[in-house]
């Protein structure tokens, strides 16, 4: 076991080496293999329970020490970024601002904006801007929550009536147009504002804000989103929203009269998700106010919140975490973040102490109040705007008052000489073709750096293969000792190396001993069922055998190794079969899964969104490949400690080898490798066990094969010649001898392989 008590001194250097460098039988019948647990029984495994979902418990664990919590946020930056689709960041266009519409009132002034964040897409608001100040004034960016009509809201009379009487409003017609208020104040209180719209919302109308699933979106070219293909691209309208934040703030920020070093961001429900994402992600906005949102329960219930990857290692009092040190204020109230003063804050509070800044996080719990951003909650903003953007007001001065509120027709953006764009299904399709097409430039220019150690090409390709699987085995060196250690690298960095066997039992055959075991992870709550084949005259060699049927695949119909693992046992090499998630002693029948779980949140259609699953648990495929990185682990740091370590995935097997070998190839000596023809690109549904999200983006399957170039490979299943790239991939690593192309005879594809790992 690896002495956890060093890591946090180098795992933030072998993190970084970890994102640059990514930054089986064919034709044999299934059959029976040794079982590790009793009949009946399943691995104690957390993946076997009930799947996550957005109305779950996310507590945040505070790190021990600022080197751990350095490395641990990088991470979870870069994941929440491939999340939504930011990975690599969309080359920035002109935002070609328009401002117009300009209305004068009392102590302040409004415009209307709009500005394109991607070509012919726009960003629609409006500018508040003080009177009488002069210089570079403080900003504050609004994004709003889901209000009815977002920028244009009006709170009923019924309504307005009983927060006046409960005291969550205590003038009009601030209480009336809570969300003009909060810019007018603001504006009063001597900042630039810019309040925007959600998409869907106000004059946000190019596209819907939740249109859902649709039959004509989901195809294999010119798809929308919320479609298999955009997911398998990391597609989403979670995604453009948080860029549309990104293109408002560069924007934002050269106003002549903004101080980029002074800018706010504050919204409410989505709105404060959108505050804290942008936030975690950017690094520029100095103070932070996500109101009634960050919380240990629910994360966000609308699929503007919600992305596939964005909460599987952290919920939002995590992701919020990586607005530290800068200041951070939020409020709670009778809603799901009614318990933060004692789950959440705690543990934040134990963070900013840790980096030297324990007043710089704040929760005003105002939880008699149901879910909301009224007057008391924005008061507690303005006092935390103007403690930490050094407003230096007084109390009356942060005190709302009378203004003059614009109508829809001052504030909408568009009218005759400035007409709304068209937007719809062919819209969408178009926007999306271009979101494509940008990311493929960016990997396309990068392809001549594939054997370039931390080049662009490993930092996007393999970047994105880390941000999407989120674990890996490394090797590092203790600068102070030259000791060498392999470490189970895993999001939190804190997992994983306590990899041991359980329930091993051993009996002798005839020239190997053969082992059941379960290689088990406490810190993980994961097993793995294993049968461990090894020879009385080991060579400190260890293949481990992966199957589409598990560790059966390693047997014949009698229970005993088939001819190409004995002959490897032969040849001295341990062979250890392993049972991948899905497959073997994990189901009922011992046969591999035909589907993945699916989250039902029943929410109509657009509830069907893959974020409300796969934001929160990982796909099938990415936990069988966590499981072969696991068996990695196992051969280097448990009671096997072998010398070399190969992977063989035949009949398919291959595709989970290839991801796999990505995200431990100093660990791994030489892989073999049937890919079946596999592509991601081909998976039309989100409950195949091979759909993983982004797995079509970074060059599909090749791109995971051209980060195996940097060792000996064995390849089939791809025609007479490996895919371009991961042939540059081995030419440039100066080592083209090291793939081998096979293309014979299907019935010579295995005898092939193990002559090739046996002879070398």
């Amino acid at each position: 076991m690896t002495n956890r008590a060093n890591l946090p001194r180098y795992l933030f250097r072998s993190f970084m080496l970890y994102l640059a460098l990514f930054s089986a039988t064919a034709g044999l019948a299934h059959a029976e293999a040794p079982r590790v647990l009793p009949e009946g029984e399943k691995p104690v495994d957390a993946r076997l329970g009930d799947l996550k979902d957005l109305n779950g418990y996310f507590p945040f664990t505070p790190p021990e020490t600022k080197q751990l919590w350095e490395a641990r946020s990088r991470f979870l930056r870069h994941q929440v970024r491939a999340a939504c689709g930011l990975h690599p960041m969309p080359g920035k266009t002109p935002a070609n601002a328009v401002l117009h519409g300009l209305v004068d009132r009392d102590g302040y002034s409004v415009e209307r904006v709009f500005l394109e964040s991607f070509p012919g897409h726009f960003v629609t608001g409006n500018l508040y801007r003080p009177k009488g100040k002069s210089g570079k004034l403080p900003g504050v960016l609004c994004p709003h929550g889901h209000w009815a009509d977002g920028r244009f809201y009006e709170t009923g009379e019924g309504e307005f009536k009983k927060q006046l009487e409960s005291g969550a409003e205590k003038f009009d017609p601030s209480g009336r147009y809570p969300l003009q208020a909060r810019c007018v104040q603001l504006a009063r209180m001597g900042c630039v504002v810019f309040h925007y719209d959600m998409v869907g919302y106000a004059d946000s109308q190019q596209l819907a804000h939740r249109p859902g699933l649709r039959e004509a979106m989901n195809s294999a070219e010119n798809w929308g989103y919320f479609s298999p293909q955009a997911e398998l691209r990391l597609q989403n309208m979670m995604g453009l929203q948080t860029y549309n934040s990104i293109r408002a703030l560069d924007w934002f920020e050269t106003l002549p009269d903004v101080d980029p070093q002074r800018i706010a961001v504050t919204g409410a429900s989505g709105g404060g998700t959108q505050t804290f994402i942008l936030c975690a992600i950017d690094t520029r906005p100095a103070v932070a106010f996500p109101a009634v949102m960050v919380s240990t329960a629910m994360q966000g219930g609308c699929t503007c919140e919600n992305a596939c990857y964005l909460r599987v290692t952290e919920g939002n009092i995590g992701i919020a975490a990586l607005i530290a040190p800068r200041p951070l204020g939020m409020t709670a109230a009778d809603d799901w973040t009614v318990e933060i003063a004692t789950k959440g804050l705690p543990e934040l509070k134990k963070l900013y102490t840790l980096l030297g800044h324990p007043d710089l996080v704040q929760a005003t719990p105002l939880t008699q109040f149901p879910h909301n951003y009224n007057y008391p909650s924005r008061a507690a903003m303005y006092h935390w705007l103007n403690q930490h953007l050094k407003l230096g007001l007084s109390e009356e001065q942060l005190t709302e008052r009378d203004f003059d509120p614009l109508t829809r027709e001052q504030l909408t953006v568009w009218d005759a000489d400035h007409p709304q764009p068209e937007g719809g299904d062919d819209y969408e399709r178009s926007l999306l073709k271009w979101i494509t097409s940008d990311w493929e430039k960016q990997i396309g220019s990068a392809i001549d750096t594939v054997g370039e150690g931390g080049g662009p090409f490993e930092q996007i390709v393999g970047g994105g293969v880390a941000a999407m699987f989120g674990r890996g085995v490394v090797r590092w060196k203790n600068p102070d000792s030259d000791e060498e250690k392999t470490v189970y690298l895993c999001a939190d960095f804190q997992s994983g190396n306590d990899v041991a066997a359980l329930a091993k039992n051993d009996t002798n055959r005839d020239g190997y001993v053969e082992s059941t075991l379960l290689i088990a992870s406490q810190s993980l709550s994961e097993q793995v069922p294993a049968i461990l084949l090894r020879p009385a005259q080991w060579n400190r060699q260890m293949a481990i055998w992966v199957s589409p049927h598990g560790k059966a695949g390693a047997c014949d119909a009698d229970g005993k190794p088939i001819a190409p693992v004995r002959k490897l046992v032969d040849a001295g090499t341990a062979v250890l079969a392993i049972d991948l998630f899905g497959q073997g002693e994990f189901t009922d029948d011992g046969n591999p899964i035909a589907n993945a779980r699916i989250n039902e949140s029943g929410r109509g259609e657009w509830a069907k969104y893959a974020g409300y699953t796969f934001g929160y648990n990982y796909p099938v495929f990415t936990k069988r490949v966590h499981d072969i990185l696991t068996a990695v682990a196992y051969c280097h740091t448990g009671d096997v400690a072998a010398d070399r370590v190969h992977l063989v995935g035949l009949a398919g097997a291959g595709r989970w080898v290839a991801a796999a070998r990505a995200l431990c190839y100093r660990t791994i000596d030489r892989a073999v490798v049937d890919t079946g023809g596999f592509r991601f690109a081909s998976i039309d549904r989100f409950d195949h066990p091979d759909f993983v999200p982004g797995g079509a983006k970074y060059l599909d399957l090749p791109g995971m094969l051209a980060l195996n170039a940097r060792g000996p490979l064995w390849l089939a299943g791809e025609g007479a010649h490996a895919p371009a790239i991961v042939a540059a991939a081995c030419k440039a690593a100066g080592s083209p001898e090291n793939l081998i192309v096979f293309d014979g005879k299907q019935e010579d594809q295995v005898s092939a392989a193990i002559e090739w790992l046996v002879r070398e």
